[in-house]
């Protein structure tokens, strides 16, 4: 959903393109906004249900983006970079950004395969490189970590297919033969940092998938995350990520630019992959995302919001934020201000209508809508007429640039 040349959205009656309205009325967009991005909406939105993994990804920054698409524009669509939120619609389950440096030891000495895939002397060096100087905050320390990670991950990405079809044999022999052990350290299982079947299985799901796919071997170096219905994380530009399955809500900044190295048949560029990577380690915890209350919708009567909610997600860039709308009982009412940038709206569940000005629409599942800059817009739950108890769920995205000076 947007205004990407690649596949804007129409108009489900003229069938003209959101990108053709929004370039000949600009207001729709607001002046700064549409001055600060060409004239076209700054975020794209997505639904995704992923039900088999999607590849391990990287997307690039504004400039690497720049040189990437005059370099190869039929894999790299456009100049643009692509930072991106994820919010759960139903539990999810993805890799994002490189494990604690301890947890990726732990790895290499309690997975024999992986060990072998990499090399003794590189997991090694690489282990005595970062030996005690894992929570350090000194950025000189810090750096000569991410180089030692650097140095690691790149071995790994560059293995043969033949040694990694071994050491997919080799793993897949364990976690067959022993998943309750399985990236363990004998004497360790307190310290371990997941649970042995659930990585067992996940893996064995994985191949199954991807058949002998270096991808089996970088989960070991990434945080496994699972998000509950609601939760959220927000991923970088440069970032490291792949999604495992589940149903979310994405939204990101307007571009298609997607740097891939496992999990996929599409192309893979894994020099480009292992030179861009930030190399941050952190737990998963620091990627989360928290939803605040939205300061700039109003609830309608006690009576009817009781339990509703209107969420805002809110990541550190000027391109997008998003609001969950969760409207619990029919009745229930939500009025969003207008405000000086443009918004896209798509129900998740339940039913209902969109009021702005003076058109009214009726709202189902799937159901999309562009709101222009300034516009007031209410959301009703009118339920299915089988109970007071009917959830009517939106999702807006929207832009709206802060005034000058304020952050």
């Amino acid at each position: 959903m947007g205004t990407h040349p690649s596949l804007p959205s129409k108009d489900v009656e003229t069938q003209r393109t959101l990108l053709d309205m929004v370039q000949d009325n600009q207001s729709l967009l607001s002046t700064e906004i549409s001055e600060r991005f060409g004239g076209k909406l700054p975020f794209l939105f997505k639904v995704l249900s992923v039900q088999k993994a999607l590849s391990i990804q990287a997307h690039p920054n504004k400039k690497l983006a720049e040189q990437l698409h005059a370099r190869d524009p039929k894999n790299y669509p456009d100049d643009n970079h692509k930072p991106e939120m994820t919010i759960a619609i139903t539990p999810f389950e993805g890799l994002c950004g490189f494990r604690p440096l301890a947890e990726i030891t732990h790895f290499l000495q309690a997975v024999e395969p992986l060990r072998t895939l990499v090399g003794d002397s590189v997991a090694s060096e690489f282990e005595q490189s970062v030996k005690s100087n894992e929570d350090s905050e000194d950025p000189t320390v810090i750096q000569k970590n991410k180089d030692a990670l650097r140095a690691l991950f790149t071995t790994l990405m560059e293995s043969s297919p033949e040694k990694v079809t071994a050491a997919t044999s080799a793993l897949m022999s364990i976690a067959e033969s022993k998943p309750e052990s399985f990236g363990i350290l004998p004497g360790e299982v307190e310290t371990n940092p997941t649970n042995p079947t659930e990585l067992a299985a996940l893996a064995k799901r994985l191949n199954g998938e991807f058949p002998n796919d270096i991808g089996l071997f970088v989960f070991f170096f990434l945080n496994f995350v699972k998000l509950s219905s609601g939760e959220a994380m927000f991923l970088k530009a440069d970032d490291i990520h792949a999604y495992i399955s589940g149903d979310i809500i994405e939204c990101m900044a307007a571009s298609d630019n997607v740097v891939r190295a496992g999990f996929t048949p599409k192309f893979k560029d894994v020099d480009t992959l292992t030179q861009m990577l930030t190399y941050s380690y952190a737990p998963i915890e620091e990627q989360k995302l928290q939803a605040t209350d939205y300061p700039y919708a109003v609830l309608n009567a006690t009576a009817y919001s009781s339990a509703s909610s209107a969420m805002l997600y809110d990541p550190p860039i000027d391109e997008f934020s998003v609001v969950k709308s969760d409207l619990k009982r029919t009745g229930a009412k939500v009025t969003f201000d207008g405000i000086s940038g443009p918004s896209i709206i798509i129900c998740t569940q339940g039913k209902g209508k969109i009021t702005v000005g003076n058109k009214t629409e009726d709202v189902r599942e799937g159901y999309v809508f562009f709101v222009g800059a300034t516009a007031e817009c209410v959301i009703e739950n009118v339920g299915s007429g089988e109970g007071d108890d009917d959830v009517f769920t939106t999702y807006k995205a929207f832009c709206e640039l802060a005034p000058a000076g304020e952050e």
